[in-house]
């Protein structure tokens, strides 16, 4: 077995992150956690449950196994690199396709948690019933969480340790305020997301629900000054126009 250097560990859940190439299975990407750390083992061993619903989106998983200490996961390698959601990229219809594949999945297919469960200790009344719905989600399509394949362009979305159950229209939305953060314009980072029909029929109480409370949840970890770049961002996904508005 011939093993890479480490890979980058900027925003992996992991405490260790390898590509490996192996005589039996061929190229393969690894990651692990020490067992000591129960948050990290519960959070691998919930991405190794989802995978089976997930295939087609994200890399199938080829092995699961303990050992000195460490619980690991090897996936099939994807050749390619992360995303590029800055102005001016060509990778936007490769990612918007690979959203379009995720709307069709079913919280009956995975058992994650509502999305509203992780907001709880800065949700108002009625906001949880607003945070329902039976898409399953990834909540964290970051330009690391996106691989683009070298041989067809196809996109892939990794890591899905934080998959909730809610609506279907959050993680094109989240990905817009992505775009926002990596540069683009706010206008065309909407005009975007309108291509997603879950968007164009959102509740806007919903959306609404959810700006907010996410606001909330920001504002109180890194302070009013800390959070205001990144809650205007989302506060722009008010202010788009929408059939149901």
């Amino acid at each position: 077995m011939r093993t890479s250097a480490p890979l980058q560990k900027e925003r992996l859940n992991c405490s260790a992150a390898l590509a490996l190439t192996t005589e039996r299975s061929g190229r393969l990407f690894f990651k692990g956690v020490r067992e000591a750390d129960g948050e990290a083992v519960t959070a691998l061993g919930r991405e190794a449950r989802i995978n089976a619903t997930v295939q087609g989106v994200s890399p199938i998983v080829r092995h699961r196994f303990r050992i000195g200490g460490w619980s690991c996961l090897a996936f099939a390698h994807i050749a390619g690199r992360h995303a590029d959601l800055g102005p001016g990229t060509d990778d936007l219809a490769s990612v918007g396709s690979v959203l379009r594949r995720m709307q069709a999945l079913s919280e009956s297919a995975f058992p994650a948690p509502p999305l509203a469960d992780r907001y709880v200790p800065y949700l108002l009344p009625g906001e949880a019933e607003r945070l329902s719905g039976t898409g399953l989600l990834h909540t964290d399509t970051n330009p690391h969480n996106i691989l683009i394949s070298d041989g067809d362009g196809t996109a892939y979305v990794v890591d899905w340790a934080r998959a909730a159950t809610g609506p279907a229209w959050v993680d094109p939305a989240c990905t817009a305020v992505r775009l926002m953060e990596c540069g683009q314009a706010p206008a065309d980072a909407l005009a975007w997301l309108d291509g997603f029909a879950s968007w164009r029929t959102a509740d806007p109480r919903s959306v609404e629900a959810f700006v907010s409370v996410t606001c909330r949840r920001w504002t109180a970890r890194v302070g009013e000054r800390g959070a205001e770049q990144s809650n205007t961002r989302f506060r722009h996904l008010l202010s788009y126009p929408r059939e149901s508005a």
